[in-house]
């Protein structure tokens, strides 16, 4: 009979403890890796289906909806060529606009009309090559009729969301790409960081 020493026994009970630590531990990192790669997917998935109803609604001049169950379409498409950048706008800035593109505050103007637009969307996703930005940058906007409007950017600011200082109903064809400030920051703040521009008649 062979004798097992006491260290060689608690080796053999530890190894299968170790195993299923290794496998929970390696589905963990699967199922985390598998949820990057749908919210990728989807998000992708989400910009295709952006773009089909954008044309469709410039096509036929009536609302058109991404998928059936949104509570918001797309109303304007926002180009910056210097940055190479593109962003479909969705109607209104609620919650579930915001995760797909930036939203178009209700009571701000229409691209080309009098007063100021406004576009508002997340800092690390839609919106976060505005720290990128140049003042003199072109900024494209088209609106649902198919026309497109050029703003020119005469700066940028940051302000507490209270005191932004927008004036929705100022003189001039302005436009406003808002998010929030600072870019890097993890965790959500009363800053924003605003871009401001100005109609190329």
């Amino acid at each position: 009979m062979i004798a097992v020493s006491h260290k060689d026994q608690s080796g053999a009970v530890f190894r299968p403890a170790l195993k299923m630590v290794a496998i929970i531990a390696a589905l963990f990192g699967f199922a985390l890796f598998g949820q990057g790669l749908w919210i990728h997917a989807k998000a992708q998935l989400a910009q295709i289906l952006l773009e089909r109803a954008f044309s469709e609604t410039i096509a036929t001049g009536e609302p058109v909806k991404p998928w059936s169950w949104a509570d918001t379409w797309p109303v304007a498409r926002i180009d910056l060529p210097r940055l190479g950048e593109t962003a479909i706008a969705l109607h209104g800035a609620s919650g579930q606009a915001l995760a797909f593109g930036p939203g178009h505050v209700e009571s701000s103007a229409e691209p080309g009309e009098d007063g100021t637009a406004v576009y508002a969307a997340h800092r690390d996703t839609h919106f976060a090559f505005l720290r990128n930005i140049r003042v003199n940058d072109d900024i494209k906007v088209t609106g649902k009729d198919g026309k497109t409007f050029h703003y020119k950017v005469v700066g940028t600011e940051v302000v507490r969301w209270d005191h932004s200082g927008i004036d929705v109903k100022a003189s001039g064809k302005n436009l406003v790409l808002a998010t929030c400030w600072p870019f890097d920051s993890a965790t959500s703040g009363p800053m924003r960081y605003l871009v401001n521009a100005s109609l190329v008649e």
